[in-house]
């Protein structure tokens, strides 16, 4: 009987040591995490960290969106841990209509929106009734008036916040036809057959489509721009450890030397 207590307590003892070790080991393996993007520039600043991510215990996971819906729909219902696409204005926005609780866990970077055209090359020489396409992206009417303000086309009335302005907020100076909005994503291909005078295009779908915002926008926006592309994740995710290493890699000098040489100007990194 004694034999066996003593096989008993050791058999005990191997199997306390091997349990030890698969936890030892399990606490080791790096923490997957998995992000939502558009494909450019955001997917490629992502790929970028992955290394970088690599060396702090994290595999960083990238699924590359086509649009600016899904990838907040993914995050809500938890099949993202966080996604990098979008403003705050826009995020603003998907909440309210959504009933959403997303919230930013970092300024990453800004896309410098432009207006463009295959009619005009001077901004001065915009004939009055001058046809203008703009997005279904509601969030963006603002942003698009502050660039047509900027040079004199329309005037956001006094009292109206510009971030939220939208069409019925103006006066509009020269007589501007604003088109039936479209998709974002196909604002490059209508670009090409210029049905319109001017075209107002995200930087990330402009550049899918080799365009050079700096030399292509006849009106290009500046680096103090409201409107910073962020990592956005369900509130009280910002806290957790890998998503502020994740914010943290993205805003250091190697990722941001990346974005500064990769798109000379038309992606500015931002360190907040």
């Amino acid at each position: 009987m004694k034999k066996y207590s003593v096989l008993t307590v050791i058999l005990a003892f191997v199997l306390i040591l091997t349990a030890c070790g698969q936890s030892s080991g399990n606490s080791e393996k790096n923490q997957t995490l998995t992000v939502g993007a558009s494909a450019v520039p955001h997917a490629e600043i992502l790929k970028k960290a992955v290394p970088l991510l690599k060396k702090k215990g994290i595999d960083l996971k990238v699924k590359v969106f086509q649009d600016y819906v899904l990838p907040n729909k993914a995050l809500a219902s938890k099949q993202l841990d966080a996604n990098y696409f979008q403003h705050i204005p826009y995020l603003d926005l998907y909440n309210k209509q959504h009933n959403t609780d997303l919230v930013n866990a970092g300024k990453i970077h800004i896309e410098p929106f432009g207006i463009y055209s295959k009619k005009y090359t001077d901004v001065s020489k915009i004939k009055d009734g001058a046809t203008v396409q703009i997005s279904n992206n509601k969030s963006e009417q603002g942003r698009i008036l502050l660039l047509l303000q900027s040079k004199g086309l329309v005037k956001i009335k006094t009292g109206v916040d510009p971030v939220s302005a939208t069409l019925k907020d103006i006066d509009n100076i020269k007589h501007l036809k604003f088109l039936q909005p479209i998709d974002p994503a196909i604002l490059p291909k209508a670009y090409e057959h210029s049905a319109a005078d001017l075209y107002a295009i995200n930087t990330n779908y402009a550049l899918q489509a080799k365009l050079d915002p700096k030399e292509d926008a006849l009106i290009l926006e500046g680096a103090s721009s409201p409107y910073a592309n962020i990592i956005a994740v369900r509130k009280g995710d910002q806290n957790k450890k890998a998503i502020k290493e994740l914010v943290n890699v993205l805003h250091s000098k190697t990722i941001q030397d990346f974005i500064t040489k990769k798109y000379k100007g038309a992606v500015l990194p931002v360190s907040e």
